[in-house]
């Protein structure tokens, strides 16, 4: 990766192959409030539907676009157990094993969400949904014409299989996501009905509606578990082609897709071939874009962007460079602080390894002035907190006083601003003095605690340019005399190191859900996914005031109040530092090749290129690479 890591969120397994939902709206009452049991074509959270029951498209598609071509890529974001940089099975839905990103072009759910409003979801294998009075059970009845890749129907055993299996044995995130399903029951041949215990909030229930739905009959002589490359059938409107493990992997558009004409599909999937290629490095990446090997790239790396765009095919206008609008959902880059490891316990030495971290330096002499310095877990979003406490957040605060930094009552946290040196005294000199109140004491040029042990730190990379990046960073650790360092290992290390929370120190990039959960927040920050292998807890954080706050989030009855909820636990999340928030950036960088066609406007709310653009002939002519 680069200094920009990117990940997105292991939301519901359907949100991510269209993006996510995200908070924008202002509070409505439940649309279904009043019509219990009465078939419905979509459901929504907070909000009312943007699409009628008759709707033909949805805004962003274009159904009048070309169909055919080629798209070969290096992917900027990944699911689940995916890698962007090998891959060594095809299964996706567990923890074991990497899996070749946007294998999920080859899977739908119950439903879908939409790329252009908040929390609100449609069906897609389901052709109707009714919920009961109690929002604890969803009756669907299926799309009699669905049907999977081998030709079989789609039928409610297998939604009944796909659901108790997943749950079981599923990947981490899918399993979590289903935590409080109780029971899913084959009706009818196509009729299916999911029960939930009844602690689940309406947002939680309406995100386990859409994970993915396979053929029970394909596992009935094999574990649900197996890895290897055996293609795990699909409904979905992509199957696997041509592929040479860890180097690249084409999917290829079905003729035979049975939804190709079904509202939510049409004018989306344009590409007949949708290549991923493979690189251990973020500059061999490069270099086979500017080759033409690849014809799309997301940029993260400043100075790759503001250095090493300037080759022959951009000059001749044969490559294009944009900047597309930010997301609208909430995301972060930060620091974990490994907590499992005794030293960063104390929130005064998380602190103080944070104002090593010259910004000021890095963004003028290393980045460009391209970035900007993250405050919170939860950047581009209504969910930062602001200045004091409002009298709601504080409302939630109050009763947790005796489990929180008394900061908390306070302005909130903010990044300190260094005088641009590099080395600035003033914030060093405050770092030592918080790791000596913290029981850790210069002896000669190292860093010791009361028995005389070594403060030492490794920050884990998987990508030289965090090297790059952060070098200066770990200079003034050791200036400290804290025995500080990197590592760099290959994807493979580094991804087990990562499920096993085998590290000090690393940086993570996520993308979060629009409309949060109890189950998602849990995920990243709730004490009871410290030690689930393959959570996201990576700091390891565990307290009660943070696992009440995540409640509340599950409480909440409109969008105002989790804005609150969520600002609340903003405030505890940035003065307890459990992630240090790193760097970001405004818009998307891209460069491509000139033979592409797409809508000068993107969604609000994802931007999956390889389903929204199209092949453009006669731009491709012009380019050379028709």
């Amino acid at each position: 990766m680069s200094e920009s890591f990117r990940i997105l969120s292991r939301r519901d397994f359907g949100k991510l192959a269209l993006g996510a939902a995200a908070a924008s709206a202002l509070p409505r009452p439940l649309f279904a409030a009043n019509a219990p049991d009465t078939p419905l074509h979509g459901l929504s959270a907070f909000g009312d539907l943007k699409y009628p029951a008759d709707y033909g498209q949805f805004d962003y598609a274009n159904p009048e676009a070309p169909q055919g071509g080629r798209f070969t890529f290096t992917v900027p974001n990944w699911v689940l157990n995916q890698a962007p940089d090998t891959f060594d099975t095809f299964n996706t839905f567990i923890l074991q094993g990497n899996a070749p990103p946007r294998i999920e072009l080859l899977y739908e759910g119950l439903m879908l969400s939409t790329l252009d409003e908040p929390d609100s979801i449609y069906g897609l294998l389901a052709e109707s949904v009714s919920m009961s009075a109690d929002r604890n059970t969803f009756r669907f009845e299926l799309r009699p014409d669905a049907r999977f890749s081998t030709g079989a129907p789609v039928l409610a055993s297998d939604v009944a299989f796909s659901y108790r299996t997943m749950k079981a044995e599923g990947h981490p995130s899918l399993a979590i996501s289903l935590a409080e399903v109780a029971d899913v029951t084959a009706e009818a041949e196509r009729t299916v009905v999911l029960r939930f215990t009844g602690r689940q909030t309406l947002p939680t229930a309406l995100q386990a509606l859409s994970i993915p739905i396979v053929p029970e009959a394909f596992f009935k002589d094999r574990p649900f578990t197996e890895g290897g490359f055996t293609e795990i059938p699909g409904s979905g409107p992509y199957r696997i082609g041509r592929y040479s493990a860890g180097r690249f992997i084409e999917y290829e558009k079905r003729a035979d897709h049975w939804a190709r004409d079904k509202p939510f599909q049409r004018g989306l999937d344009h590409f007949q071939t949708i290549r991923i290629e493979f690189f251990r490095d973020r500059q061999a990446q490069l270099v086979a874009f500017q080759k033409g090997d690849t014809t799309f790239r997301e940029e993260f790396t400043t100075k790759a962007w503001a250095t090493e765009y300037q080759f022959p095919a951009v000059t001749a206008g044969r490559v294009r460079l944009g900047t597309f609008g930010s997301d609208k959902w909430p995301r972060f880059q930060c620091w974990a602080l490994n907590q499992r490891r005794a030293q960063f316990q104390d929130a005064r030495v998380r602190r103080a390894i944070n104002l090593c971290f010259d910004f000021e330096w890095t963004n003028a002499n290393l980045l460009y002035g391209l970035r900007e310095h993250s405050q919170s877990p939860f950047e581009n979003s209504d969910f930062v907190a602001t200045g004091m406490p409002s009298p709601e957040e504080l409302a939630l605060l109050e009763p947790l006083r005796a489990d929180l930094p008394p900061e908390v009552f306070g302005e909130v946290w903010r990044q300190p601003v260094s005088d641009g040196s590099g080395r600035d005294r003033r914030l060093l000199r405050e770092a030592a003095d918080l790791l000596q109140a913290s029981g850790w004491v210069r002896k000669g040029t190292q860093l010791v605690n009361a028995e005389g042990a070594v403060f030492r730190l490794e920050h884990l990379i998987n990508d030289p340019e965090q090297s790059r990046v952060y070098g200066k960073m770990i200079e003034n650790m050791k200036l400290l005399g804290i025995d500080a360092s990197m590592r760099l290992v290959d994807a493979a290390q580094y991804q087990d190191r990562q499920n096993r929370f085998d590290f000090d120190m690393m940086l993570c990039a996520f993308s979060l859900n629009g409309t949060p959960t109890r189950e998602g927040m849990s995920l990243f920050f709730g004490s009871a996914s410290r030690d689930r292998t393959g959570s996201y807890n990576y700091p390891g954080t565990a307290s009660p005031a943070v696992d009440a706050l995540i409640e509340r989030i599950g409480e909440a009855q409109d969008r105002e109040q989790l804005a609150f909820a969520m600002r609340a636990l903003d405030r505890v999340l940035r003065w307890r530092l459990d992630w240090l928030p790193n760097i970001g950036s405004t818009g998307r960088k891209c460069a491509w090749w000139d033979m592409f066609g797409f809508r000068d406007t993107k969604p609000d709310y994802g931007f999956p290129v390889e389903r929204l653009w199209w092949y453009d002939e006669t731009r491709a002519k012009a380019a050379g690479r028709a």
